[in-house]
């Protein structure tokens, strides 16, 4: 189910951007001659990753993968099963474990057909291309505000170029000092300007700078405050049992675990608080980019909290 509120979502860069350098529109366009799409068009682009997210996810959890998983799972408990039964307990081994053999090769043999399949969307020629028009943008030093995981086939939060890195070229420099590679030909510069220059770009709060820097922070103290009261616990009862005074001093570090629990709690509201500004920050990104503002970079942080704001809109 849907959210109750949608929010629009951030693209890689816009035709704000790409028309803000005359070299960069016209790399644009013949990357989208060469592909027979225009990626200067800032809805279809979205709709065509909308469309290519779908089918990339779609193939990675398919019927194949989740086959492979519970062959997998079976194979490993088969010599289990084997062994408490009877009628296989005299069998030669490849009787007994030759089932849990034949898993495991169909179980490699599903997961390659998932990994082609996933991959073959991945390499789409459309994605191919819009990956290129990445790349002249970072060549050219225009702002790319955010590259999806699943657009490089990277983990969600992974590190690394992917399985479909964004292509590398050349800095180009300033505009009108250099000029592209062969294949990123500039015949047919536009003068363009963005679409509205007059669109303010939403400043960055210190809340929101406070968020990215403590993002991170955190996640300790109710493990922390539980073992602080288990050994509280611990340290009384042996005192109690062995008649050893000195086992109630243990007894401080329920307070203690206490303290950590109310800290941790603290800090907890602190961070949802700082979150919300985040949030906010990134939705009127978006909403700035939807007007024609070039947005700058997020950083990894609020790549992370955009991402999973975009799926939380897609429950």
């Amino acid at each position: 189910m849907g959210s109750p509120t949608e929010h629009p979502s951030l693209l890689p860069i816009t035709h704000a951007t790409l028309a803000a350098d005359p070299r960069l529109l016209a790399a644009a366009r013949d990357i989208g001659a060469r592909h027979g799409f225009d990626y200067t068009d800032d809805t279809a682009t979205a709709a065509l990753l909308r469309e290519r997210r779908k089918a990339v996810r779609g193939a990675g959890n398919s019927a194949p993968g989740w086959l492979g998983t519970l062959a997998i799972v079976t194979a490993a408990c088969w010599p289990f099963a084997a062994a408490a039964l009877p009628a296989l307990a005299d069998r030669p081994p490849a009787v007994r474990f030759g089932p849990a053999a034949f898993l495991l090769v169909l179980a490699v043999w599903l997961w390659v057909l998932v990994w082609r399949r996933w991959k073959r969307e991945l390499l789409h020629p459309l994605l191919a291309g819009y990956r290129e028009v990445l790349g002249a943008a970072t060549a050219c030093g225009a702002p790319v505000t955010r590259v999806p995981d699943w657009l490089v086939g990277r983990s969600e939060s992974g590190t690394g170029k992917g399985v479909a890195p964004i292509p590398s070229y050349g800095y180009a420099g300033e505009a009108g000092t250099h000029t592209y590679t062969p294949t990123m030909d500039t015949r047919g510069a536009d003068t363009s300007t963005p679409t509205d220059p007059s669109t303010p770009i939403p400043v960055k709060s210190a809340a929101v700078s406070q968020y990215e820097a403590r993002a991170d922070e955190g996640g300790w103290h109710d493990e922390a405050g539980c073992v602080l009261l288990v050994a509280g616990g611990i340290g009384i009862g042996w005192g109690y049992t062995q008649q050893v005074p000195v086992g109630y001093l243990a007894g401080a570090l329920i307070p203690l675990a206490i303290v950590t629990w109310l800290a941790g709690s603290r800090q907890g509201d602190e961070k949802r608080r700082l979150r919300e500004e985040a949030l906010a920050y990134v939705r009127a990104l978006a909403a700035a980019q939807a007007a024609g503002a070039r947005v700058p970079e997020l950083s990894p942080q609020l790549r992370k909290l955009h991402a999973e704001e975009c799926e939380e809109q897609k429950e």
